[in-house]
């Protein structure tokens, strides 16, 4: 997703320079909502990372599986 939102905002970059600005403002408006779409996927994935390692920090079993990794 971020690849497409960094082609559409060459796309806008390259089409404002040519003075086609409603292209480059749709371009730029597409450009935006994928970035905001891709960066919380990326906050929302950090969180469940996060989450995962409280989860794991707090696990009983953890001194288990260090034992048998050793």
């Amino acid at each position: 997703m971020l690849r497409w939102a960094i082609i559409s905002l060459i796309i806008s970059l390259i089409a404002g320079g040519l003075g086609f600005t409603n292209i480059s403002a749709f371009a730029k408006k597409i450009s935006l909502i994928l970035f905001g779409l891709f960066f919380l996927g990326f906050l929302a994935l950090l969180g469940f990372a996060w989450l995962v390692a409280g989860a794991v920090s707090h696990s009983e079993m953890l001194p288990a599986l260090v034992a048998v990794s050793v």
